[in-house]
């Protein structure tokens, strides 16, 4: 029987553990989609205690917490942070099987230095051990990036972002770790949600541009994609809870975004004609300023309507969706192919049942000298379990190029989260070491070598072009 989580945690063969340790474990870290905050960055800040480090927005820990019966006073709610503290700890004891289990153990050891299995009887002494941490000085936001080894960090930035942190990042000549903006227009394609008027306002003064009709709009988002590009954005993402497509004309389109300025319902036909047209004219603007295209899809978000009202988004209570996308997909990409003019794009479906459809629809859509120019995203969200990334490897590997992968993403609002590329790796090399020690994949060690540091580091170089 193996230690619980010793060296060779997730490496269940000699192939495996060679990979991770001898390529793997000591490659760099490019963040290319994570939620967490440049200000933060840019200050510096430190923690107060590891509860504003663990548990302060971090909606994968909430949704844990109240699976267990905890009550929200204890989780968001106006509990002390220690109680919090111990009422995670009582949640993770039974959280076998869950990822979340091995990713607060690997926060544990990587940066406190604590090996012991946290429970309701140390929870006091790891609170006070790691809290005595926090206060150093090598225990700051930025610090804890050097100690992960990252040297890329790609922020969610919606377009009328002043950027005003990433500016003041790109000329700190005393942080090595780059720091990019990724432009997130989900605000401009929600055409039907409240709010939508408002931030065409704030659109119309950030861009300093009068917005009255649809082409004024255009230019106003042109504008803005260019200014993101001037402060390092390399990349863009957009949350589609359905694959929008449905064509239109100009004509057309001008009149439903007319509608929605005079505060008019729109229809769903409507909607879905309105962001067809938009994300043709963003993804054509992409493509010419080489940007990467991310498109999350089928998340279903903000089942409980009477959490949301008291809540707000991002507080735990989205699922998996299982909308059909493949066909809108495929016609959206396909429509900007034609014009030459489609950009390099990665896929995620929060819904595993899509990796096959998505692996097989973006061979179609490879080429142009691109190494993988388009990507089966790495598993997402509820996907990022051990299960769930070995699927997406499975998939990729076996309908397409897993050697073209650029590898995994944070996805969080936690500046603890890095270990997460750590259990991916581990995963990855299992996966690889497993195809080796069967036989079906050559004991090649350059072969096996250039594949693992490809995926966990200088594909993502190559394929993000980024300034690092």
């Amino acid at each position: 029987m193996k230690n619980f989580m010793n060296e060779d945690f997730l490496l269940n063969t000699e192939t495996s553990q060679k990979l991770f340790h001898n390529y793997a474990e000591k490659m760099p870290i490019i963040d290319y989609h994570c939620h967490i905050s440049p200000k933060e960055i840019c200050d510096d800040k430190k923690f107060k205690n590891i509860t504003e480090a663990w548990l302060y927005g971090d909606h994968y820990k909430w949704r844990l917490m109240r699976s267990f019966g905890i009550d929200e006073k204890y989780i968001t709610g106006d509990s002390t942070d220690y109680e919090k503290f111990l009422s995670y700890v009582k949640a993770l004891q039974s959280a076998i099987g869950n990822p979340l289990y091995h990713w607060t153990h690997l926060e544990l050891k990587r940066y406190f230095g604590i090996d012991e299995v946290i429970n309701e009887e140390n929870a006091k002494n790891i609170w006070e051990k790691a809290n005595k941490l926090l206060e150093q000085d090598d225990f700051t936001v930025r610090e804890i990036i050097k100690k992960s080894n990252v040297k890329a960090i790609c922020t969610t930035d919606d377009p009328t972002d002043s950027l005003e942190y990433h500016l003041k990042l790109k000329d700190d000549n005393d942080f090595n770790t780059k720091v990019f903006p990724a432009f997130r227009p989900d605000k401009a394609l929600n055409i039907n949600k409240v709010g939508f008027v408002d931030w065409i306002k704030k659109l119309g003064q950030v861009s300093k541009k009068h917005i009255d009709n649809y082409t004024e709009f255009l230019n106003a988002m042109e504008d803005r994609i260019n200014f993101f590009h001037s402060v390092g954005c390399r990349v863009s993402d957009h949350a589609l809870d359905y694959v929008p497509y449905l064509e239109a004309t100009i004509e057309e389109v001008s009149e439903i975004f007319s509608k929605a300025l005079q505060g008019s319902q729109i229809t769903f036909e409507e909607e879905t004609k309105y962001r067809t047209y938009t994300m043709k004219f963003l993804g054509e603007h992409y493509s010419k300023l080489g940007w990467v295209m991310e498109l999350h899809i089928n998340a279903f978000r903000d089942n409980n309507s009477r959490m949301f009202d008291k809540m707000g988004p991002d507080t735990g209570f989205d699922s998996v969706n299982d909308n059909n996308i493949t066909y809108p997909l495929s016609r959206l990409l396909d429509s900007l192919e034609k014009t030459d003019s489609l950009p390099k794009t990665i896929l995620y479906s929060l819904n595993s049942n899509d990796n096959y459809k998505l692996s097989t629809l973006m061979g179609c859509f490879q080429g142009s000298g691109i190494l993988g120019k388009i990507q089966l995203g790495a598993a997402w969200w509820f996907n990022d379990s051990k299960d769930g990334m070995i699927e997406q490897m499975k998939a990729l590997a076996s309908t397409g190029l897993l050697s073209s992968f650029v590898g995994m993403l944070t996805d969080s609002r936690s500046f603890l989260s890095y270990t997460r590329h750590e259990y991916f790796r581990r995963i990855l090399c299992e996966f690889i070491g497993d195809l080796v020690e069967n036989g079906e994949v050559p004991n090649d060690d350059e072969l096996l070598k250039n594949i693992v540091e490809n995926i966990c580091y200088k594909n993502a170089q190559n394929y993000f072009e980024m300034d690092i």
